[in-house]
């Protein structure tokens, strides 16, 4: 086991797009300047990535579940379980919980006029669901509510009772300026009858809550959008399925502050790591995700547990000084076992050069917001942080291969297509790579370069001042000679015309192992070794190049 390759898989949400008329026909990806996501696809295998299958507009939490190996169509139960558990609300058997977000509602009309209240909601958030959590249900006396605050306008709303059950219809209508929807059983149960009374009642209970609450009329004063509905969608039941580890062989951990998505992780006991100053939005302190997963991965991590087991072992080494000093036989060893053994997941992973993780995951949420909100030109330079993501993950993990912890390998991929002119999920496939650390440093040309990629803070876009599409697609040109020029074999060289080649001083990627792509895009991939696949077969793909043996599931 010491000789295993450790994994961080890094999934850009709604990475996807389509060609966009106003970039010359080419996708956010062609456009962006990539050149560490491009060393991956020059140093590995790559493909187009369907998530759960071919012509499916899936999900995050579909997508996910699929990535990860369990088959929606049999284990899926809904998202608002996943956003709950996130968000901190624990779930027992019999429990139902929604995907939730504040919105705007005329209530003269009922039209949900805006389903996002405000992305920028962290400050008063908290607050309002304080106002909801625990609120009593009017003809409900025997069921309870919770309500946690998740991320930007989202929150997770559990129930508990006697006779709730998940099947039941939302009351969001997935669309601005359409009607607020009532909630319909979708089987013919008494329960199914009796919880869609409880949703309806409880929607009209957080309406009035929302709409007397200081908050709101301070915002209406103010000429801001109100946040007065609770959209409840996704109804779902916590999960029950093998864990992660005992699944795939690794003991995984994940860096994720999308609600969903580290509950999605919970429910299949994947270690959920606090990245401080990271969040799902577009201010996030990006290179705190870079920092929490590597060292988690290269022994570097201190979190809770590994805290109190320094403690133990403290405390251990001081009865033993105790021992000594008083005479006493030496204590018996430990039923841990030796150091490491008795750590979370030492069966697989504990003993491993480096540190207990062998699988860390990062998500990272902006691209797909950029997408959503139909930002084309920040879906761009959110994809340029992405790369800046990539390129300090690529030095840390480098610096962790030659200091003799450990060897990696880095997974890119993205769990469904945002294209920015549709502004929600489509059925493109997405653009997948999988490559050695060391040959993707190779691809760059070798320990010189990565030793200069900054470490730190990393410089974000200024969301209401983007660059303009002209520029953009002046960049694509600079973009387009340096992969001619890549092509033709020409080495980088730093005083090669930046009026040709651009003003960027990264050199450009050299194909060294795996297939002959060198450029990381929808377009490019699709002559990738690996083809066209479903999410289905990530993990086997991932385990065989670790070097552990691929099971059926």
């Amino acid at each position: 086991m010491s000789d295993q390759a450790r994994v961080v898989f890094l999934l850009v949400d709604g990475i996807g797009d389509v060609s966009v008329p106003e970039f010359g026909e080419r996708t956010p990806l062609e456009v962006a300047h990539i050149p560490h996501l491009d060393s991956l696809a020059a140093a590995g295998l790559t493909g187009l990535l369907d998530p759960v299958e071919p012509g499916l507009a899936c999900g995050s939490d579909t997508a996910h579940m699929s990535i990860f190996g369990y088959d929606p169509r049999i284990y899926y139960r809904g998202r608002g379980a996943f956003e709950s558990m996130g968000a901190g609300i624990p779930m027992s058997p019999g429990d139902i919980a929604f995907k939730c977000n504040f919105a705007t509602l005329d209530p003269t009309s009922g039209i949900v006029v805006s389903r996002r209240a405000d992305r920028n909601f962290e400050h008063v958030g908290p607050i309002l669901c304080q106002a909801l959590d625990g609120l009593p249900v009017p003809g409900y006396p025997e069921h309870s509510v919770s309500v946690k605050y998740a991320t930007e306008h989202r929150c997770g709303v559990v129930l508990r009772g006697p006779g709730l059950t998940d099947a039941v219809g939302d009351t969001d209508p997935l669309k601005d300026n359409l009607p607020l929807k009532r909630s319909l059983p979708t089987d013919d149960t008494p329960e199914a009858r009796l919880t869609c009374g409880l949703v309806n009642a409880l929607s009209e209970a957080f309406r009035v809550v929302l709409e007397a609450h200081p908050i709101n009329q301070r915002r209406a004063a103010e000429g801001l959008t109100v946040a007065n509905m609770v959209l409840l969608r996704g109804c779902g039941s916590r999960i029950r399925v093998p864990s992660f580890q005992e699944r795939h062989g690794m003991r995984p951990c994940l860096v994720a502050p999308t609600k969903i998505i580290a509950g999605l992780g919970m429910s299949f006991d994947i270690d959920a790591l606090d990245a401080p100053g990271a969040t799902g939005s577009y201010d996030s302190m990006f290179h705190a995700k870079v920092e929490t997963i590597c060292d988690a991965v290269t022994g570097g991590y201190r979190g809770p547990a590994e805290e109190a087991r320094e403690q133990q072992q403290q405390q251990q080494g001081m009865q033993k000084q105790s021992s000594a000093a008083s005479g006493d036989a030496e204590p018996s060893p430990s039923a841990a076992g030796p150091a490491g053994e008795g750590s979370p997941g030492a069966g697989a992973g504990a003993g491993v050069n480096g540190g207990g993780y062998q699988f860390g995951f990062v998500h990272v949420k902006a691209v797909d917001d950029t997408g959503h909100d139909r930002m084309l030109q920040n879906k761009v330079r959110f994809l340029e942080v992405v790369d800046r993501i990539v390129a300090q993950m690529l030095r840390r993990l480098w610096e962790a291969e030659v200091a003799g912890r450990g060897r990696y390998l880095v997974v890119l991929t993205g769990d469904h297509s945002t294209p920015v002119l549709f502004g929600d999920h489509s059925n493109e496939p997405v653009p997948f790579a999988i490559a050695s650390v060391r040959f993707a440093v190779e691809a760059l040309g070798g320990p010189d370069y990565i030793r200069s990629v900054p470490l730190g803070p990393i410089p974000l876009p200024d969301v209401k001042n983007p660059p303009s599409s002209a520029e953009l697609c002046k960049q694509a040109a600079f973009k387009d000679a340096r992969r001619k020029a890549a092509w033709a074999g020409r080495p980088w060289d730093p005083a090669m015309p930046a009026e040709v080649f651009g003003p960027w001083r990264e050199p450009w990627p050299q194909a060294v192992r795996g297939d002959p792509v060198r450029a990381f895009d929808e377009v490019s991939v699709a002559r990738g070794a690996l083809g066209r696949f479903p999410g289905s077969q990530v993990m086997g793909l991932v385990k065989q190049f670790v070097g552990l043996p691929v099971k059926a599931t």
